[in-house]
């Protein structure tokens, strides 16, 4: 018995003498990560950022056309986006250590574009300028640990309808893109037509086909289910004329047209203000979310609920703000898609490391993201609006001073074409409300003042 025990354990260790040994890289990775650790491998990071990736590459399609209606030009764009989300994402990976990998961010893209450039009539240029300081005023409040003060501000309730405003606002986009609403004199917008006899119709008929197939896909967790739905209905278009394809890879277009483009000639204007608040508020908002969400779910907050290494990823988000302006986009912030990762096993920030190179490799698939057309791409817009427009059902329902000036606050923003309008609606109709409740205590002082600046705002401009 005793000699067939040995047997074993002699056999037992050939057998794992005979395993290949991890290089001098791998050791470092598993040291610098904490992969072992945090009960993950090297392999297990790898696939964890490629699902990620496969889930938020839609952005290298989309915010370029989105930016795109502000004037900026479509290719140096497309290289920011990658470049942002790279860097962004890389920064996050390396110094904060955590699995979630930045980009620009939806709704802050058409915040960009529809509210700053088109309605408050201020260069992209300028726009960039206010992403720029919004994301300074963000790594100031990060540094000086204050953020929880400006979060504890805005009411709850604010704070889903903004998220679900956003979403909202970009269905409506989508919608009009794709042609499913067109305008109307007498009703503002109305169905467009979608009679499958003309041509002019396919799109819409296409872009409401893409956003079945992109929701069912995710339904059935496919990975790149938003990719795959905005490929297959580009290809689609293809025998119908709808899609001109231009070809899968070639070298980057040109950065230098948006590269440090900025304009300060209209900083101190009310609007340029309220515009910075807006990105600021907007970018707090939404990565305290995505960052407790993801950090949650892959069982990263300590005993406490508290997220270890906080400061560090608050400015990692801040640095990618500052950045993505410098070489021309919109506010990069965290991805809620990053929770798509942490569900393939993703820990560490080896995950957020591979999301980085994979969007520096996008760069050579310029021609073929350009031949994505904006009905595929209005498909992926409204299945984004759909995610972010649950913030509504979680929303307090029994005190209507709470609810009131939430649901005026989201339905505003698709209405005036304005989120900012929707934020400063939403602000004045709660302080107000309140005020007259004989709830004046649930006001704060900052979301006072921002209410006083939102009526000065709209009375003299």
């Amino acid at each position: 018995m005793a000699k067939a025990k040995k047997a074993a354990k002699a056999k037992a260790r050939a057998k794992a003498s005979s395993r290949p040994q991890p290089s001098q890289f791998e050791n470092w990775l598993n040291d610098y990560f904490s992969i072992g650790e945090n009960g993950s491998t090297i392999r297990t990071e790898i696939i964890a950022g490629i699902t990620t990736f496969l889930t938020m590459a839609y952005i290298i399609v989309v915010n370029p056309q989105i930016l795109a209606k502000a004037g900026m030009p479509q290719g140096a764009v497309f290289v920011a986006t990658c470049l942002a989300a790279a860097v962004a994402t890389a920064v996050m990976g390396l110094y904060a250590k955590y699995p979630i990998a930045l980009a620009p961010g939806m709704g802050l893209n058409a915040f960009f574009a529809f509210t700053i450039v088109l309605t408050y009539k201020y260069t992209w240029q300028q726009a960039l300028w206010a992403v720029f300081l919004s994301g300074v005023l963000f790594f100031l409040v990060s540094v000086f640990r204050v953020r929880e003060y400006i979060i504890n501000a805005i009411p709850l309730n604010l704070k889903l309808a903004i998220s679900a405003g956003v979403g909202l606002f970009l269905a409506i986009i989508a919608l009009e893109n794709a042609g499913i609403i067109v305008d109307h004199p007498a009703t503002l917008v109305t169905l467009g037509k979608l009679d499958p006899r003309l041509l002019a119709s396919w799109p819409a008929i296409l872009a409401i086909f893409g956003f079945i197939l992109i929701a069912a896909l995710n339904y059935r967790n496919i990975p790149g289910a938003t990719i795959i739905g905005m490929l297959v209905v580009a290809a689609v278009g293809i025998p119908l004329g709808l899609t001109k394809f231009g070809g899968v890879v070639s070298l980057p277009p040109s950065l230098s047209p948006t590269l440090l483009a900025f304009d300060w000639s209209r900083t101190f204007e009310l609007s340029f203000i309220v515009a910075v608040l807006t990105l600021f508020l907007i970018d707090v908002f939404d990565n305290a979310g995505t960052l407790i969400g993801v950090t949650h779910r892959s069982g990263l907050l300590d005993k406490k609920g508290n997220l270890p290494r906080m400061r560090q990823a608050l400015i990692s988000d801040s640095f990618a703000a500052m950045f993505g302006s410098a070489i021309g986009t919109s506010t990069t912030t965290s991805y809620i898609e990053s929770s798509a990762g942490v569900a393939a096993g993703g820990r560490t920030g080896l995950t957020a490391v591979v999301v980085s190179i994979l969007f520096l490799l996008a760069l050579f698939f310029s021609p073929l993201a350009a031949s994505i057309p904006a009905y595929a791409s209005a498909a992926a817009l409204l299945f984004v609006a759909a995610i972010m427009a649950r913030g509504l059902s979680e929303m307090d329902w029994n005190d209507i001073t709470e609810y009131a000036p939430a649901i005026v606050c989201a339905v505003s923003m698709p209405l005036t074409y304005s989120i900012a309008t929707g934020i400063g609606l939403g602000f004045i109709t709660f302080a107000l409300i309140k005020i007259f409740a004989g709830k004046e205590k649930d006001v704060t002082p900052a979301l006072f003042v921002l209410a006083i600046l939102f009526a000065i705002k709209f009375a003299f401009t």
